[in-house]
């Protein structure tokens, strides 16, 4: 493991090659990150009191100490315990009791596997870029065989038993990435300092990966300044630092993050999808720095996170966000790229949704693209899972097109068409239907699991999906606020854009702990990311795209959820679930009669 280097930051491990890692036992426990990892563990383990260090003669442990159980760890991927006892002169300390020895042997194993694990390749010319899956069996899977097979042979030469049991767990990396410098035609100027960062090519992950970062939560807005942040930004450490090039719908958006939030920066892949070479070949239309230096953050605006627009259709737009726990947070890497991507889209005239877009099979009536907009915690995925599971047969195929953010544009036919972003969603465990993320694990990324507002990100369309273009049939916002009765049903047709406008525009939402809001906010169009900082652009963009909803006949209305109401978080959702397919079902049988 010496060919390359390696990198500890608290809880993760970045592990950086050039060639190949080590291939024998010996060489894994003579390695200096080995020596490190147990250092480290006997630390925490002195910091408990732990009766675990009873396997040294004393507890006050020294560097011969630590070096004398490693030559003993390293003989006993030979020998039996018996036999190392008399090769290695000092070792007998260790087995004067095998069980404990064994215990301590099994904390170290799961001390290194509680730990983020990264690999990086990094690529010389296309070395590793044209045969990614020998360069990723030749690093991660050697890793994973060479550690479980040491930890093994150790146990089992310790107690002299051999296991009935084995378990196949992730012992080596959870994630592989193969990097190499690439030439992007930046602008000239400040954007310089970007070229020698690393920009991802492949990537490998293993799921179901869980992740606990720092915040669960986000909070305030994102806030456009007048100068560019990289005029103020130095990054020193470059080979802390990585480029996830994403595909957001038609524009490619380079996102670079710091190493200290690499899990954050790696769940990108089951969101975005990856650009190739050829898109890197043109001018990308958005950066996004997440995780510069407190000590280098520039103060340029009431927050810290913050964007710069040149004003220029051209113009390759800036975000940047520090690096601070309290950013911690997947959501603010997804919607700050969002944020760009709406921006860039109200740019080339096109209206930005915050909804979910979807195309429904539905046996022996045909197929309907539906568009639900509205803010995070509104009910749109939740609804949109809870009709696969009342619909039944019913539906033949769920298309999804969009989960979250996505842009409408007319043909060149002028009618309204539909594009979305995002290959995946970042959903809340909490409002899935029951069993349907075990259902998806063996594909999912898994975050703070045991708090309010776990959530997961899991792939569920492609991108030629995202990009094909989708005639919507039903427009609709997705109220979660009001009750259901007489005078305010589950579906509700607006007859005029007027009125339309004026329930969309409002945006409101009851909030669902998402974020740090609570009770029933508003938000101008259900949209923070870019709409409401760029009304005076959107604004029009909204009157047009409205008009021609009712002009070729678009269903436009409201969708009561009822997710924010206590009590009614599934019953709520599977009742709006019900009612779209009631409707659709009768605005089929309305159009065959037309």
């Amino acid at each position: 493991m010496e060919n390359g280097s390696y990198r500890i930051f608290k809880d993760k491990v970045v592990i950086r090659i050039k060639d190949r890692v080590c291939d024998t036992p010996t060489e894994l426990l003579s390695s200096k990150l080995f020596l490190q990892m147990l250092t480290h563990s006997i630390a925490a383990l002195s910091r408990r009191n732990s009766r675990l260090l009873d396997i040294f003669e004393t507890r006050e442990i020294n560097g011969e100490d630590i070096r004398l159980l490693i030559e003993t760890l390293i003989y006993l991927t030979k020998l039996p315990g018996e036999l190392v006892q008399r090769v290695v002169k000092g070792s007998e300390q260790f087995f004067r009791n095998p069980s404990l020895f064994n215990a301590f042997v099994e904390f170290l194993y799961n001390y290194w596997r509680e730990m983020q694990r990264l690999i990086i390749c990094d690529s010389l010319g296309e070395q590793y870029d044209q045969r990614p899956y020998r360069t990723f069996n030749n690093t991660i899977e050697t890793l994973t065989h060479l550690v479980r097979s040491t930890y093994r042979d150790i146990q089992e030469n310790i107690t002299g038993n051999h296991p009935r049991i084995y378990r196949q767990v992730r012992a080596g990396a959870e994630i592989a990435t193969i990097a190499m410098a690439k030439e992007i035609p930046y602008p000239n100027g400040h954007f310089r300092l970007l070229h020698d960062i690393s920009v991802i090519r492949q990537v490998l992950i293993y799921p179901p990966l869980i992740f606990n970062p720092p915040m669960n939560k986000r909070s305030g807005v994102f806030e456009r300044v007048n100068h560019n942040p990289l005029e103020f930004i130095n990054l020193h450490k470059k080979d802390e630092w990585l480029c996830y090039p994403a595909k957001v719908g038609p524009l490619v958006i380079m996102v670079y993050f710091t190493l200290h939030f690499f899990e954050l920066g790696f769940a990108l892949c089951n969101l975005f999808e990856l650009a190739d070479d050829s898109d890197l070949q043109r001018r990308p239309d958005a950066i996004y720095l997440f995780g510069v230096p407190e000590d280098q953050f520039p103060n340029l605006g009431k927050s810290q996170t913050i964007f710069y627009d040149d004003d220029t259709i051209d113009g390759v737009l800036v975000a940047a966000v520090p690096d601070n726990p309290k950013f911690g947070y997947f959501g603010y890497l997804k919607k700050m790229i969002l944020t760009l991507h709406n921006i860039k889209m109200m740019k080339l005239g096109r209206l930005p949704y915050h909804g979910a877009m979807v195309n429904l099979s539905i046996r022996d009536k045909g197929s309907f693209t539906v568009l639900i907009i509205g803010d995070t915690g509104a009910g749109k995925s939740e609804t949109l899972e809870a009709l696969r599971a009342v619909a039944g047969d019913t539906v033949e195929e769920i298309t999804i097109i969009a989960d979250d953010m996505g842009s409408l544009n007319l043909d060149d036919e002028s009618r309204v068409t539909g594009y979305g972003t995002e290959t995946g969603a970042f959903v809340r465990l909490d409002d899935l239907q029951p069993g349907f993320a075990f259902g998806q694990i063996d594909r999912t990324i898994i975050m703070s699991p045991a708090q309010v507002n776990a959530r997961v990100v899991l792939p569920v369309t492609t991108y030629e999906t995202v990009m094909k273009g989708y005639i919507p049939d039903l427009v609709l916002y997705a109220n979660n606020y009001d009750p259901v009765d007489t005078d305010h049903p589950i579906l509700q047709r607006f007859t005029t854009p007027e009125e339309a406008l004026a329930t969309f525009r409002e945006g409101a939402v009851m909030s669902k702990g998402t974020t740090t809001s609570s009770g029933l906010v508003h938000t101008y169009f259900a949209n923070v990311f870019g709409p409401e900082q760029y009304q005076d652009l959107h604004e029009p963009l909204a009157r047009k795209f409205f008009q021609a909803f009712f002009e070729q006949g678009i269903y436009v209305g409201q969708m009561r959820t009822r997710l924010g109401l206590p009590g009614q978080e599934r019953t709520g959702p599977e009742e709006a679930a019900r009612a779209l397919l009631e409707e659709l079902t009768n605005f089929t049988a309305r159009a065959s009669e037309e």
